[in-house]
């Protein structure tokens, strides 16, 4: 099984990404998109690696491009949105490991212990802890997976 990591950022950023590209007529310049929303040069490209791995931009030359799943995300309500979101997190191979890990345990949860013992064994150079929270704060916001904190558990959501 192979697992790729994902941008350790949250997807409220991602969110925030699509909706300034929107508001410039979906296209925009890296280094100038850096300077108007005030974040440093590598944070920005890590939010603009996080959409497009889940298809929401496009990265030709310098500019970001906003994708037609990313114009259709922004105009969909929000359930729909999440509905996309989760689709689109569901293509990820990280994602598939956690929801079939998921889905084969008993009662379709596992403490988070397993997940940080599967990230540092497929991906050693990743703080698995760090990746761990960017799959709960994306699975949540799409409400593929959820988390419990008391239990330390992730969990399906069945909403």
């Amino acid at each position: 099984m192979t697992i790729d990591p994902i941008p350790q950022v949250p997807i409220s950023r991602v969110m925030g990404l699509l909706k300034v590209l929107d508001d410039v007529g979906g296209r925009h310049d890296v280094f100038r998109l850096a300077r108007d929303v005030n974040f440093e040069l590598g944070e920005i490209l890590q939010v603009i690696k996080a959409a497009e791995l889940l298809g929401f931009v496009e990265t030709p030359g310098a500019d970001v491009v906003l994708t037609a799943v990313g114009g259709r995300l922004l105009k969909a309500r929000v359930n729909a949105r999440k509905s996309l979101l989760k689709e689109q997190l569901k293509k990820l191979s990280i994602f598939r490991a956690v929801v079939d890990s998921l889905e084969r345990s008993d009662d379709r949860r596992a403490d988070q212990d397993a997940f940080l013992e599967i990230f540092a064994l497929h991906l050693p150079a990743e703080d698995s802890e760090s990746l761990l929270k960017a799959v709960i704060d994306w699975g949540r916001y799409a409400e593929l997976i959820g988390y419990d904190p008391e239990e330390r558990a992730l969990y399906l959501d069945q909403a």
